[in-house]
């Protein structure tokens, strides 16, 4: 007669999916992404550690753990050091109408305490709806755990009868940010094409479509209006480097 299988806790269930994840990761030599599911599944096994009574389950659960951490530990070392020699480099593909990719769920992961200057080159912060994104995003920078002191802005100028409202709503978020105690600086280009965010912690991020991948809402009160993880998105790739050394414009 066979066995009957003992049922998993939800804990252990999630922390052999998760760390299950981590390893495959790990083997597509995908470092980052994989040292953020050995630390979530380490943390799992703990939790099921704490609650666990019998002492050779207790021993088993931490000698996984322990070789868990020692491979996450050198996985760390060498992403630091990636990022040391400015190296480090992870894509994220946005498909066509996904969501869950507002500014602070697709940035909050390059965000702390350290940032305090911006740079942000995008030559579409031009008509209201991209003035907005603009705007989300400043609110997004002035918040904890930011200390932002200056965000450099340089963009492009509109083109006719639209140059002035553009000049205007820039200047009215200039004025805002003034309040705040931030500085933003506003250059404009007619030759830039590239577009990219650069923080003063080392992080460089490269969207497609810039600060403008949302998709325009239909009706008047659509999920996702006020919450953008919940406004799908155009299809576009984000480059996510580190350097040290970062440029200033």
């Amino acid at each position: 007669m066979a066995k009957p299988r003992v049922a998993l806790d939800p804990e252990s269930t999630a922390a052999a999916t998760v760390l299950k994840r981590a390893v495959e990761l790990d083997s597509e030599s995908r470092y980052p992404q994989a040292l953020v599911c050995y630390q979530e599944g380490i943390d799992l096994l703990l939790q099921v550690l704490k609650g666990t009574k019998d002492d050779a389950k207790k021993r088993n659960l931490r000698e996984k753990i322990s070789g868990y951490m020692d491979r996450a530990e050198n996985i760390k070392k060498y992403v630091d050091q990636e990022k040391e020699d400015g190296k480090y480099h992870k894509q994220i593909k946005i498909e066509e109408n996904a969501t869950g990719f507002s500014y602070e769920s697709l940035f909050k992961e390059y965000l702390n305490e350290t940032v305090t200057e911006v740079w942000i080159e995008d030559p579409y912060i031009r008509q209201t709806h991209q003035l907005y994104n603009f705007l989300r995003f400043c609110e997004m920078l002035i918040k904890k755990p930011c200390n932002v002191k200056t965000i450099h802005l340089l963009t492009s100028l509109d083109k006719g009868c639209a140059r002035e409202p553009q000049r205007i709503g820039l200047e009215e978020i200039k004025m805002s940010l003034s309040r705040h105690g931030v500085l933003l600086e506003i250059e404009y280009s007619s030759s830039i094409h590239d577009r990219e965010i650069r923080f003063n912690n080392g992080w460089m991020i490269k969207i497609g479509r810039g600060l403008d991948y949302f998709k325009k809402l239909q009706g008047r009160f659509p999920l996702g209006y006020h919450d953008f993880d919940l406004r799908p998105c155009h299809e576009t790739t984000v480059d996510i480097f580190h350097n040290k050394h970062t440029k200033k414009i």
